[in-house]
């Protein structure tokens, strides 16, 4: 009873939080800019594409790489918010899956996990139910978190990425440059992080083996 409970529950936020990305989304409400290049200036990153003016004002608009041009017609604001989220989850994916097949372990540590790496895990999660528990949390985290989305689509004046979380205080008493050098370095790392998490995942389910999985 308990397994169906929960089943239906996590169908039921999952739908909710489908529901809540679509709506967000309603065009007479959007505040991303969408004019295009005018003035005939080439992308740094790509020379012989015109330079995407929506980049204009973000960190990282030196490079300019937008070969697809997302940034014509969805929200830079959306898109950075994003990128930010999967370069944050990359760099704590690649750290945790690492260290696991490294033996890293947090004691008291179950029973029924010895033996698994981070390739065979997963399956092992799923049939225990544990991998069900963390997409319910991470339904619910997804769910409220949004609303700091909508918000800034709506033009709350948010950056995005922005929740206000900085314990060591790497931004406290910075000036604007050494903030936007911090935030180019989160970045910078993010989109290597996002790279190497698919390489690592890639790597340990061909070889099958423990770190550096050759």
């Amino acid at each position: 009873i308990f397994v169906k409970s929960c089943s239906t529950m996590m169908k039921l936020i999952a739908l909710l939080a489908f529901v809540a990305f679509v709506t967000g989304f309603n065009p007479a409400t959007q505040t991303g800019r969408t004019t295009t290049a005018i003035h005939g200036e080439k992308s740094p990153a790509l020379p012989f594409l015109p330079f995407p003016e929506n980049l204009r004002g973000y960190v990282g608009d030196d490079a300019a790489f937008d070969p697809f041009r997302f940034s014509d017609f969805v929200p830079v604001d959306f898109l950075r918010e994003a990128e930010l989220k999967h370069a944050r989850i990359c760099m704590l994916g690649y750290v945790g899956f690492v260290a696991v097949d490294m033996g890293f372990k947090i004691y008291p540590f179950p029973e029924a996990y010895e033996g698994l790496t981070s390739v065979t895990s997963h399956d092992a999660l799923v049939e225990q139910g544990a991998m069900g528990q963390i997409f319910l949390w991470i339904t619910i985290a997804e769910v409220i978190s949004s609303i700091a989305v909508f918000q800034m689509l709506e033009g709350s004046g948010r950056k995005p990425g922005d929740f206000g979380f900085d314990p060591l205080g790497f931004l406290t008493n910075k000036t604007e440059e050494e903030v936007k050098e911090m935030q180019m370095k989160e970045l910078a790392n993010g989109r290597l992080a996002m790279v190497a998490f698919s390489g690592v995942l890639t790597q340990a389910v061909l070889t099958q083996g423990p770190f550096p999985y050759v």
